[in-house]
């Protein structure tokens, strides 16, 4: 298990954008599930949409993608492991249901593609074991430290 303070040392995002709260499992190079906690106190509730709070389903997205990011940060050599790691593409995203505050966000990926400095991965983000988003994401390990 890793917890917030060792996930704010690995990922570069401060509040209110770090969008991970927990890694529950992982298996580096293969696999991890993240745990992000959802609260009415998110910034992004009052607009979005007023009288029915929704999270943002970019956001959901980049809760998968942060969790992508802590999976290849652990999957790497320690001597890479203070390169940043780049968002690159998304694709086949689909969004199921409405993740609401009090819900819990389960958050699912395996590394599908490793080459070089390219990393492919598929997710997906349950909320109750039901699937509300699912989608593969493209990153980059950049060279600068």
């Amino acid at each position: 298990m890793i917890e917030i303070k060792e996930i704010m040392r690995i990922l570069p995002h401060a509040y209110p954008f770090l969008l991970v709260d927990r890694i529950i499992e992982m298996d580096p190079g293969k696999r991890i599930v993240g745990i992000k906690n959802v609260t009415y106190n998110e910034p992004f509730f009052p607009g979005h949409f007023p009288g029915r709070p929704i999270m943002p389903g970019v956001l959901i997205v980049e809760a998968m993608a942060q969790t992508a990011g802590v999976l290849a940060f652990k999957s790497m050599p320690v001597e890479e492991q203070g390169k940043p790691v780049y968002f690159l593409g998304i694709d086949q995203v689909r969004f199921r249901k409405p993740v609401i505050p009090g819900d819990q966000l389960r958050l699912e990926l395996e590394i599908t593609k490793h080459r070089q400095s390219i990393w492919g991965f598929k997710g997906k983000a349950l909320v109750d074991g039901k699937l509300v988003a699912e989608a593969e994401l493209l990153a980059m390990l950049g060279d600068e430290k």
